[in-house]
């Protein structure tokens, strides 16, 4: 019998995904899996829409946020699940990381100006806002994704890829990165809030020095399983996951149709997945 499949690391329309939370659900109930996470950027905004369509399909919900940091002038992102979402300190927190991001998007549209791209905050946020439950609008969180979808509209990029390899990525003329907390600082909010702390697609970041580290200052886990990680990547992470006695996650880091990679596309054990609900 196969072993029944987990994607945990999933975006919606709550954050820069472009499908709904109850959508990720259905998507997973038809990729056959028995879990997925939601894995926002700086929100817990789509995590109830999706616990209540995990329950009508049977499909296990694993609540999760995927926090901003940076080390050494990078941007590394960590995944927290089942942290408490009714703490106060935690909302604090979040809300706190979804400024920063909104002063980045100012930056972000004042550097597509000077380069003679004409691009309006207003134009960014109603692309965010056209499959969004409105009522949750406010809880919603503005990324590069919908800046890139933006450059496609206007004829700059021929798609999301093109956009961010040309203007959003990290190196190119239009992307902007704020101070922001450490991953370190990071593990602290995830452990406070009574959540798993897991370092996302580590092999983005040509550091495993610093996932040592982080699994030596008690991170829970390592995102092994990733659409950019390759064979020796999976292989490694896995590896250093064993040895470390911490949990190997994956997921498709899936923002829809247009991005990439599938819901489903990239999984881990549904065991696995149990094992991050164990805390909610």
């Amino acid at each position: 019998m196969a072993v029944k499949q987990a994607d945990l690391h999933t975006h919606t329309t709550a954050s820069d995904g472009r499908t709904g939370p109850s959508d990720n659900v259905r998507l997973a109930y038809e990729a056959g899996l028995a879990a997925v996470a939601i894995t926002d950027h700086d929100t817990m905004a789509g995590v109830d829409e999706a616990i209540e369509e995990g329950a009508r399909l049977g499909v296990a919900v694993v609540p999760g946020v995927e926090i901003s940091t940076s080390w050494d002038g990078k941007d590394i992102h960590m995944l927290a699940y089942g942290p408490d979402r009714d703490d106060e300190r935690w909302i604090q927190r979040l809300e706190s990381l979804r400024r920063v991001r909104e002063r980045r998007n100012a930056i972000i549209v004042d550097k597509l100006n000077k380069l003679g791209i004409g691009v309006k905050l207003f134009e960014v946020e109603r692309i965010a806002a056209e499959s969004r439950d409105e009522r949750k609008a406010g809880q919603s969180t503005v990324g590069r994704p919908h800046f890139a979808e933006l450059l496609v509209r206007k004829g700059i990029a021929a798609g999301i890829r093109e956009a961010f390899d040309e203007w959003l990525g990290e190196g190119r003329p239009a992307y902007a990165a704020l101070p922001r907390i450490s991953p370190f600082e990071a593990l602290d909010w995830i452990r406070e809030a009574g959540g798993i702390s897991v370092i996302a697609h580590p092999g983005l970041y040509g550091n495993d020095e610093l996932v040592s580290e982080l699994v030596r200052a008690g991170m829970d886990g390592i995102e092994a399983y990733h659409p950019d990680h390759g064979p020796e990547d999976r292989r490694r992470y896995e590896e250093m996951a064993a040895r470390a006695g911490v949990l190997a996650t994956g997921g498709s880091d899936f923002h829809g149709s247009a991005h990439r990679a599938a819901l489903g596309s990239v999984t881990a054990d549904a065991e696995v997945a149990a094992r991050l609900m164990q805390r909610r």
